[in-house]
């Protein structure tokens, strides 16, 4: 698909909701009406007055061993697993600012996750690895934010714990860089800091499964489509925040991301 084809695309996609004009079976779009509007979720893309639409929010879980370990598995004998997040969960954060970000509802344990994004301008299934990260259409770096003690109490009870991960604003996102400006991320530095002081450091190298790997093992579950992005797992170290912390995070090659916790 040529680059202005997915932007006018998911302009009309807009009027009516990003998912359905995605799936072959939608409803035409001409002369569609509908009750109310819903916006459509974009990102800033850094360099242009594009702004990348949001079709799908996919996350991995424990992609680093070390992390994998702290929260009680065994990173060599688990195979990768996914989740979602509403495309409204973005919160876009601007660089060179500090964005307010609001403690949730529910919770006294809330966590941390600093993790890159990977940006989707191309879909298919059952994508090989070796050509996954032909899809790949821009980078940005991300807070997979989680409420963690329900989504233990509930993971306890053998219950789906989306609501520990899946709420308002629990993925704060910078904006994204073209990998015709950036290339891919496949090692550099990754860290977090609260109140100035280092909580995760590791490496993109360290990932269990790379981009290209969760590309590939997406695709064979669900047919991926521009605007998809993927947040490709955290590091170890987890931990919690409360109001008025300050989270700063950083990948190699792209600009720091900062939250204040309100």
């Amino acid at each position: 698909m040529e680059r202005r084809d997915f932007f006018q695309q998911t302009a009309v996609m807009g009027a009516v909701g990003a998912g359905l004009a995605a799936s072959a079976s939608a409803m035409p779009l001409a002369n569609a009406k509908t009750p109310f509007n819903v916006a459509l979720v974009t990102i800033p893309v850094v360099g242009s007055d594009e702004v990348f639409p949001v079709r799908r929010i996919y996350c991995i879980g424990r992609n680093y061993a070390a992390h994998s370990r702290e929260m009680g598995s065994d990173p060599t004998r688990e195979p990768p697993f996914f989740f979602q997040k509403p495309t409204d969960a973005i919160q876009y954060v601007q660089i060179g600012k500090v964005e307010d970000h609001p403690y949730p509802t529910l919770t006294k344990n809330y966590h941390y996750e600093a993790e890159l994004v990977a940006c989707l301008g191309k879909g298919g299934k059952n994508i090989p690895v070796a050509q996954a990260l032909d899809l790949v259409w821009g980078y940005s770096l991300g807070l997979d934010m989680t409420r963690r003690d329900l989504q233990r109490a509930l993971g306890d009870e053998k219950k789906p714990w989306e609501i520990g991960k899946s709420f308002d604003r629990s993925a704060p996102i910078g904006p994204i860089h073209k990998v015709a400006q950036t290339g891919h991320f496949k090692q550099g530095a990754i860290w977090l800091k609260v109140n100035g002081q280092i909580k995760q450091n590791a490496n993109l190298n360290q990932m269990i499964w790379s981009v290209a790997e969760q590309i590939s093992k997406l695709s064979e579950a669900f047919e991926l489509f521009p605007g998809d992005i993927i947040y490709s797992g955290t590091p170890e170290n987890v931990g919690p925040v409360v109001r008025g912390d300050l989270i700063e995070m950083h990948i190699d090659g792209l600009p720091n991301l900062s939250v204040r916790i309100i």
